[in-house]
């Protein structure tokens, strides 16, 4: 079993895994271990489209990721991603103009993106890094800019600092976290916790995607932001919240697929969007 500590802040706030330096660093090698096993959005990859169906695809089940990343107004800035996945979105920032540099935890997932930028005449700057410690001085950022990364890490709140620390004063950070509570959450509880007493926020840590996957509330992203000014969060579905993605190779019996067929889409929208999985933050380092 899982042991937890309260961490406290502004408020009583989020539960942290505990873990030692060693056990962290065994958590943050299985999250890699992961990725470079199915590299973020590799199971959209056609065979013979290849890279080009996976971000049509992308963004045909987020079409929100384009406005929340302002790919149109990033010609000239020095813009820093940390977690490229397989490339989509770093692929958009040098095609708008960007002066991008791309991190990642997976080798994998680096030679995914090097290799969908040369394919598309585009020169990438990208190294293999990790969130919680960037290898860049402070303040020489325009924008840093993470999607569905930080969750994943042993410890977001350190993913957070450093994302400030690289900023320059004035600088905007754009992030999406997951949500808690949230539709995907509550499946998740529905096929694992609810059997075993786990919480929803615990079924999401130990099911979802990589080991260790965290979900926050909105007060709990204040306080991970709490350095930040000018803190908007968006809240939106998740493809996962209205079962819109292929599923991964462990629902796909006949019960599953019944499932994805029948799952009631309309009336789930309709419910709320209080249940998506996903945050999206923008905030900007101080100026002064």
């Amino acid at each position: 079993m899982h042991k937890f500590v309260l961490y406290s802040g502004m408020a009583n706030l989020y539960c942290l895994h505990v873990a030692s330096a060693t056990n962290q660093l065994n958590l943050k090698d299985k999250v890699a271990d992961f990725w470079d096993l199915q590299p973020c959005g590799s199971r959209y990859l056609d065979k013979q489209a290849g890279l080009l169906s996976h971000a049509e695809t992308r963004y045909r089940l987020e079409p929100h990721i384009p406005a929340f990343a302002k790919f149109a107004s990033a010609r000239g800035l020095r813009v820093l991603e940390i977690g490229v996945g397989i490339g989509a979105d770093y692929e958009q920032w040098l095609r708008a103009g960007a002066n991008a540099t791309g991190v990642d935890l997976s080798n994998a997932s680096l030679e995914l993106t090097r290799k969908r930028c040369e394919l598309a005449g585009l020169q990438p700057d990208l190294l293999k890094a990790d969130g919680e410690n960037l290898p860049f001085p402070s303040d020489v950022f325009d924008v840093v800019y993470s999607y569905g990364v930080m969750h994943h890490s042993p410890d977001p709140a350190k993913c957070v600092r450093e994302a400030w620390r690289v900023l320059r004063p004035g600088g905007e950070a754009r992030i999406m976290l997951y949500h808690h509570p949230s539709m995907t959450g509550f499946m998740l509880w529905l096929r694992h916790g609810i059997w075993s007493g786990g919480s929803v926020r615990h079924s999401v840590l130990e099911y979802l995607e990589s080991p260790g996957t965290k979900s926050f509330t909105k007060v709990e992203v204040n306080e991970l932001m709490q350095n930040f000014e000018n803190l908007r969060m968006d809240q939106v579905y998740s493809p996962g919240d209205l079962l819109l993605h292929q599923p991964s190779p462990r629902f796909r019996s006949r019960a599953y697929r019944l499932l994805w067929k029948t799952f009631p889409r309309s009336f789930v929208r309709k419910i709320g969007i209080k249940w998506g999985l996903f945050l999206l933050i923008s905030a900007t380092k101080p100026a002064a």
